[in-house]
């Protein structure tokens, strides 16, 4: 599945944070679906344009007709940047998170979460679990793999500006390739205006570079505790883990230690990427549609079904 030319189908919502800034989102609406809503929330360097395939999907009016919400975290994307980049924290962002969903009117919603977004979910639901619907765990679960945050923390903020779009292909796909490997030559360059900005026609940069601050100093040895007790917090909650099966952060032994603390977790594994799956592929994005339907109708005590591939 790929992003058209087709007109804008999302409109652009702003908020203030509780400390002042002026915080982005984008809103895809229905009105009346009946459907829980659904919250997408991108991964440490990303933003909103990373969801437009699925939230597209989800919510077209002939299909499925849910109000899906994408957050850009302060920092990122057409969120202001924050002169102090001690708050580019997942628990800053997660109060971001609530002040959204406070000033919007929302609660018991369906997350999306890639990565970041996913340990932002797995917060809320030990401090408002009440916020928490439903959850996709985007190649993010528990235990984070040291080798793969060694890699995030090796490119966050050093990365060069692109001089021009071809640029901007190039280096995504030089950064990307082992870990993407079916993505075709004509697909990079909209692989690139997902992560960069446009400002008058040019690649910027599509988040705060000082985000990398935040990180350099950890230890993805030592830094790191596992977040057992947050993930467990969802054992009430339908939950989703999707894996890239070329992950180096989210391991397949993380998602089967995952499945025995959450029984009914549904596991999904994306074949040919690595973190994080982009959510555009039909097989992933009718999977994830199908999980929200049934998250949406189960019982208690009912079983969800497995899409595990």
């Amino acid at each position: 599945m790929k992003q058209t030319d087709k007109p804008q189908n999302w409109k652009d919502l702003y908020y203030t944070s509780r400390d002042g800034l002026r915080l982005h989102a984008r809103h895809y609406e229905v009105r009346n679906s009946g459907r829980r809503p659904v919250l997408c929330l991108p991964g440490l360097t990303r933003n909103a344009k990373d969801f437009h395939v699925i939230a597209s999907y989800l919510n077209d009016p002939s299909r499925h007709r849910r109000d899906v919400y994408v957050l850009d975290y302060r920092g990122r994307g057409l969120s202001e940047f924050d002169s102090d980049w001690r708050n580019y924290s997942p628990y800053i962002e997660m109060l971001d998170v609530l002040d959204f969903m406070t000033t919007f009117q929302l609660h018991d919603v369906a997350i999306i979460g890639t990565s970041r977004g996913g340990i932002i979910a797995m917060i809320m639901g030990t401090l408002r679990p009440t916020s928490v619907g439903a959850v996709v765990l985007n190649d993010i679960g528990p235990v984070v793999e040291p080798e793969g945050l060694t890699r995030i923390i090796g490119y966050v903020g050093k990365i060069p500006v692109p001089v021009d779009w071809n640029d901007a292909a190039h280096l995504t796909k030089e950064i990307n390739q082992r870990d993407f490997p079916k993505i075709g030559d004509d697909e990079w360059e909209e692989f690139a205006r997902q992560i960069y900005n446009d400002v008058n026609g040019a690649p910027s940069m599509g988040y705060d570079p000082n985000l990398s601050k935040s990180i350099t100093m950890l230890d993805p040895e030592n830094d790191i505790p596992a977040m057992w007790p947050q993930f467990d917090s969802l054992s009430k909650i339908p939950v989703m883990v999707v894996r890239g099966a070329n992950s180096d952060i989210l391991s397949a032994a993380t998602v089967d230690k995952m499945i025995i603390h959450h029984p009914d977790l549904v596991a999904y594994t994306v074949a040919d990427q690595g973190h994080a799956p982009l959510l555009r592929d039909q097989p992933t994005v009718e999977a994830i549609a199908h999980f929200l339907i049934e998250a949406d109708e189960i019982k208690r005590g009912r079983k969800l079904h497995n899409y595990a591939a």
